[in-house]
């Protein structure tokens, strides 16, 4: 209403004066369609960062988290084995990294429903399945900066049989792992950061 009544107000002003009071409207108005944009945009965002932090207050979840803080503690190790000085290299440019196991079936299915509402608010793309007698496997990405690299990749292994972690045996595992992640060294990582096997068949589909 304010800016209605600036509006009805211009009529009896000079034109240099109605000049003035419009670009002082036009300013107000852009200024409000910004934060309308940001109070649109950050819940998404908030979502999308935190969405899976709560299965690692759960009772029956096992939870590996790490920060980029830590892969940058990890880079900073000196090595002098080739292969060591690869993988600090690789890890240099990893953001984080989530990894959610249970037995659960409830909590299982929970995983699997935010997963999905996660996929599609953050516009992850299908990497490749993979479904066998002893697991299925779903890979997702965002693309990279070539077709190496992806920023984030999100894993998700259901019917897992006869594998434990920490003592305990678990049939759903979900990670998820963002950064500047190169595909073709994948496997590295699963080996040197002792990470589900599966996670490998992400760097074979280059």
């Amino acid at each position: 209403m304010k800016e209605l009544r600036a509006l009805h107000g211009l009529a009896g002003k000079g034109s240099h004066e109605r000049y003035d009071e419009k670009k002082r409207l036009n300013k107000m108005t852009a200024r409000k369609l910004v934060i309308c944009m940001l109070l649109a945009v950050l819940p998404a965002l908030g979502f999308s960062q935190a969405v899976f932090d709560r299965f690692e207050a759960m009772d029956d979840v096992s939870a590996v988290i790490v920060n980029q803080n830590m892969f940058k503690l990890f880079s900073r190790i000196e090595a002098d084995d080739p292969e060591a000085k690869e993988f600090m290299e690789m890890v240099k440019t990893l953001k984080n990294l989530k990894v959610f196991s249970t037995s659960n079936k409830n909590i299982a299915r929970e995983m699997q429903s935010t997963m999905g509402q996660y996929i599609q608010s953050s516009s992850l793309e299908e990497l490749m399945r993979v479904k066998d007698e002893n697991s299925n496997v779903k890979f997702y990405i965002k693309p990279g900066k070539d077709e190496d690299h992806v920023s984030e990749l999100l894993m998700f292994v259901s019917g897992l049989k006869d594998v434990e972690v920490h003592g305990t045996q678990v049939e759903t595992v979900l990670l998820s792992l963002t950064g500047d992640i190169d595909l073709n060294k994948i496997s590295m990582l699963t080996k040197k950061m002792n990470l589900p096997s599966e996670l490998d068949e992400a760097g074979k589909k280059q």
